[in-house]
């Protein structure tokens, strides 16, 4: 069997051979693209690039032992969140959003799903970890789409004649695992009707709506709700439609629903009383908040882990702290920005993320000054990885250095499949600005 680089190499190849034809094939895709889901609100939700994201049966098996260490650590932290004041003290959560936390979910899982982000190094199989998602998980639509749309890579379809590659499947083994999750809540019912809600101006309603078609061909009645359209009344959730919610599949993240409290009350009072299943609970933000990567370095949390899991979090999670002075001085981040990446620590989409190699010395220190001690995680810049690859579609058609991340899909403590993503070199992958997306394949 040939390496991924190797068969990398052979799409370039192939590539370089007929740029002409791969240019047409991309403006097609382009086409193809702004009549599909993936063209929302008068702007593409996706871009990609070129050459997809292959990986190999032993790149596979690496991811399923990453997930499962990860897992199994963020398990012992949840369950240490828990039971442990002493503990719970370490976490910069406001009384309020502790008392949610602390209620009990009622089925078994603390953890359904997640998205585990790290950066992967093909050549040498080292990793190191970007950020953790969980309920806000996304992009599974996205990879759904893009192997769609590569019908019209010329490159691709000519490597199908000469390899055989798998895609991960993303909608029916998460309803799988929800519905088997369900079977063991203190409260299930026969028949659920399952609501999937969010913050629907924000949410990605495509994605939704995939997932609800996937619920409803296994014979669930499932219908998306905007979260704070819910109402609470005789001990029980109802959607705006008027039908009673037993299950969630809940998309909202924790931060939103605090910041919008005053709203969501009905759903606030559901989980208070425990009226309905709910997955993720919101125990789940004790690994979603970026100060989990801190918290994982305390001689604390070494306190209840195994010697492989401390050097695990000692190899592939980030040096991270609060970046204010108890922990890191000011200076040492102005006059070593190569080193550090700033980020909000509760946010989502990259939004508010400085890293220093992306900022002359005045720039950097503009942004760094004001953030000090307010609210940022100051973290180790890890080394990234990149490929080459090209975008005739949304770029210059020209060769460039991508990074690229690998978004780990965890349904239950089981690998599910990977979101794939690359930028051009030299900063970090950012939604909103230069984050294209690529269609994950196995080679078999």
């Amino acid at each position: 069997m040939k390496s991924v680089q190797e068969i990398r190499k052979e799409y370039i190849d192939l590539i370089n051979a007929d740029m002409e034809g791969n240019l047409k094939g991309a403006l097609a895709l382009k086409d193809n693209m702004e009549r599909s889901p993936a063209y929302f609100h008068d702007r593409f939700a996706s871009r990609n690039v070129h050459i997809p994201r292959i990986y190999n049966e032993e790149m596979v098996a690496q991811f399923r032992q990453i997930v499962r260490t990860t897992y199994g650590i963020f398990e012992k932290v949840i369950h240490e969140y828990l039971e442990h004041e002493d503990y719970r003290a370490l976490f910069p959560f406001s009384k309020e959003l502790e008392e949610l936390i602390l209620i009990p979910n009622g089925y078994d899982s603390v953890l359904p799903i997640a998205r585990f982000d790290i950066f992967y190094h093909e050549d040498t199989g080292k990793f190191y970890f970007c950020e953790i998602n969980t309920d806000g998980t996304s992009g599974m639509n996205e990879d759904r789409m893009q192997d769609e749309f590569v019908l019209d890579n010329p490159a691709h379809q000519e490597m199908r004649r000469h390899y055989d590659f798998r895609t991960f499947e993303l909608f029916d083994s998460w309803v799988n695992c929800f519905l088997k999750l369900y079977q063991t809540y203190d409260k299930k019912v026969a028949k659920p009707n399952v609501a999937i809600i969010d913050f629907l101006d924000t949410g990605t309603l495509r994605e939704f709506q995939e997932f609800a078609r996937h619920f409803q061909r296994a014979g669930v009645d499932c219908e998306i709700c905007d979260i704070r359209k819910l109402t609470f009344k005789d001990g029980k959730l109802w959607s705006p439609t008027g039908h009673v919610i037993d299950a969630i599949y809940r998309r909202a993240v924790t931060t939103d629903i605090m910041d919008h409290k005053e709203e969501v009350g009905a759903f606030l009072q559901a989980v208070r009383e425990n009226a309905c299943f709910i997955a993720g609970s919101l125990c789940t933000q004790v690994v979603h908040h970026k100060y989990i990567f801190h918290i994982l370095h305390l001689q604390r949390t070494k306190q209840f882990l195994t010697d492989e899991e401390i050097a695990f979090i000692e190899e592939h999670v980030p040096k991270t702290m609060p970046f204010e002075e108890k922990y890191i001085s000011l200076e040492e981040v102005l006059l070593n920005r190569e080193r550090y990446i700033l980020k909000p620590d509760d946010s989502y989409g990259s939004s508010g993320v400085f890293a220093g190699l992306e900022y002359d010395q005045q720039e950097w220190e503009e942004k760094v000054r004001p953030i000090y001690g307010k609210g940022y995680i100051c973290q180790e810049f890890v080394p990234q990885y990149a490929v080459q690859n090209i975008d005739f579609a949304f770029g210059d058609g020209k060769w460039h250095d991508y990074i690229t991340m690998a978004g780990l899909f965890v349904y239950n403590g089981e690998f599910a499949g990977v979101f794939a993503r690359t930028a051009q070199a030299g900063g970090i992958i950012a939604s909103y600005r230069n984050e294209r997306t690529q269609p994950t394949y196995v080679v078999i």
